[in-house]
């Protein structure tokens, strides 16, 4: 019996530890460097190099290492197995913690006084009017967010593909039901998941039904979003500022206009980082489901991509 871990540019010592402490007796094998491949059962994968799971001829399922899955699912040798995924409350937490602060970061200037800062301008201002927040993306995170903003007595709407119902929020779905979400919105905040059917979802006729001024934020990934459009529209005025974690590339390279642009505040895709020992608990319940023939928990639907 073994479990392989295909995590690539990571130290994974903690990981393996832990895991070893709710396995006994599970020989755990790290990619490249398997020792019995013949022997692996289940793979835990995170942005895997094609093809690294070819040798496990044994394999009967996947672990996502974190919430998402596209990078895993854009493996063109992925083998046609369960896949599931971690769903992490602390990550949730993570998440909305990240969030009311890029809220109150914008609300208090804080992007203009730092912009002031360089200039050693002393001009005050009063808080931004930022009273209507729109969620693209009512999956888990997404529901978590519109709930969370509305309970703080935001105006909130929130659009999905599927047709959703949250209380306090004003849902929508499909194109028409996309221009009412964002038309009044002063902040957005995208969580939509990257399928084949958002990557470039949001470019420059989307990006063209925000409100003028609107302020963006990006949380979900970065192929979700044209980035000539976005820096068009801050270009342009019509949209004033954005916050991105997430990037088409990452690290973000060193000649990437975001860097330097004064519209843009650059995290470095630390909204919601999964917790180990959520992630090793279900790990290792998904891995005796595997031995014993049962249904994995936080299975993926992977022809929707999440």
């Amino acid at each position: 019996m073994s479990l392989a871990l295909v995590i690539p540019d990571r130290k994974l010592g903690t990981l393996v530890e832990k895991l070893q402490a709710l396995l006994p007796g599970v020989l755990i094998q790290q990619w490249p460097d398997y020792s019995a491949p013949e022997q692996v059962q289940m793979a835990v994968v995170w942005k895997q190099p094609a093809g690294s799971l070819v040798a496990l001829s044994e394999l009967k399922s996947l672990q996502s290492f974190g919430a998402g899955v596209d990078n895993i699912l854009s493996d063109q040798m992925l083998p046609d197995l369960p896949l599931a995924r971690i769903v992490d409350p602390h990550l949730t937490q993570s998440m909305l913690g990240y969030l009311d602060s890029v809220l109150g970061y914008y609300q208090q200037r804080l992007d203009l006084f730092s912009q002031q800062q360089k200039q050693q301008l002393w001009k005050p201002k009063s808080p931004r009017n930022i009273r209507h927040l729109c969620v693209l993306g009512l999956g888990e995170l997404g529901a978590a967010a519109a709930s969370h903003f509305a309970a703080l007595g935001y105006q909130v709407s929130g659009w999905s593909r599927s047709e959703k119902q949250l209380a306090g929020v004003q849902c929508y779905t499909g194109e028409q039901g996309f221009a009412s979400a964002v038309a009044l919105a002063d902040l957005v905040i995208c969580l939509l998941p990257l399928t084949a059917e958002t990557t470039n979802f949001l470019n420059s006729d989307r990006l063209a039904l925000f409100k003028q001024g609107a302020i963006f934020v990006n949380v979900a990934r970065g192929a979700v979003l044209d980035d000539s459009a976005l820096l068009a529209a801050l270009g342009s005025g019509h949209l004033q500022a954005a916050c991105l974690d997430v990037f088409r590339q990452e690290p973000l390279p060193a000649t990437d206009p975001y860097w330097s642009h004064p519209a843009v505040l650059v995290t470095p895709h630390c909204s919601a980082v999964t917790n180990v020992d959520t992630a090793v608990a279900q790990i290792a319940e998904n891995y005796r489901r595997t031995l014993n023939g049962l249904p994995l928990l936080h299975l993926v639907d992977k022809a929707r991509g999440y």
